[in-house]
């Protein structure tokens, strides 16, 4: 869900009906770009973790990085999505691979978080920040870690300069924060954080484990939406936005950023 057209949170606000749009995303595995072994690198860069470190999951969707993070921490794992189906099918996900209990999953607004100020050690947002908007989400997020924290959140950023019209048009009314890796270092430093690590996703992040799963879905979805004229536009957009990824992937991708709060 990668433009303001499919946005699944509401702080922007979406052109096509919500239902519909949740009725889409809750059928695949992933939300977003990304991958275990990304998941995986990103964790290598936040401190010493074991059964007393606390996670909180932002956007966390169906829970595709959150099973991640269960696997490779000793954690205790906070799981927040706005959707309600998102976090069925997430309990869905731990009952399934018997994730047991150090997994909660609960339904909230990113903007309206029903934590405590300083209760957790890490905040994990994987392709979901934007929804928010990064330079808001890291500012108003940093009152729930703890002194020394850690901050992992992967953002949308141009990746060369001069991006084609085409693209750089597209991007900008998806999304009018999306800007260079170097701002967004900047904006963490400002908002108080210590830059630890930053690194780009792979193409095969968004083609291989984003965008093909999709491609089988979409018959289905418009058949059990009975083809509606919102159901078909939907997919459109979806086509469109991956055919703009297949002839403009080397302007852009995600990044993810790694900090650790003052």
């Amino acid at each position: 869900m990668e433009t303001n057209k499919s946005n699944k949170n509401e702080c922007l606000t979406p052109v096509i009906d919500f239902n519909l749009i949740t009725d889409f995303f809750k059928r695949i595995d992933r939300q977003g770009p990304g991958a275990v072994e990304m998941t995986i690198k990103a964790l290598e860069f936040v401190g010493p973790m074991d059964e007393n470190t606390k996670i909180a999951d932002i956007g966390c969707g169906t829970g595709g990085q959150t099973q991640t993070l269960r696997e490779n921490t000793k954690s205790s794992i906070m799981a927040v999505d706005l959707i309600p189906q998102m976090i069925e099918k997430l309990k869905e996900r731990i009952w399934e691979n018997s994730l047991g209990k150090r997994i909660e999953g609960i339904v909230a607004s990113m903007d309206n978080l029903p934590f405590r100020d300083e209760e957790f050690d890490l905040i994990w947002a994987e392709g979901s920040i934007y929804h928010i908007g990064f330079e808001r989400g890291i500012n108003e997020w940093k009152r729930f870690l703890k002194p020394g924290g850690y901050l992992a959140v992967s953002e949308v950023t141009w990746l060369r300069g001069n991006p084609p019209k085409a693209i750089k048009e597209y991007w900008t009314n998806a999304y009018p924060e999306i800007d260079f890796t170097s701002v967004k270092i900047k904006q963490m430093e400002k908002a108080g954080y210590e830059p630890v690590a930053t690194f780009v996703l792979p193409q095969y992040c968004w083609m291989e484990n984003y965008y093909k799963p999709m491609l089988p879905v979409f018959d289905k979805f418009l058949e059990q939406q009975s083809s509606s004229d919102s159901a078909r536009g939907f997919v459109e957009e979806m086509k469109e936005e991956i055919s703009y990824y297949e002839k403009y992937k080397d302007y852009y991708s995600y990044t993810f950023f790694i900090g650790r709060k003052y």
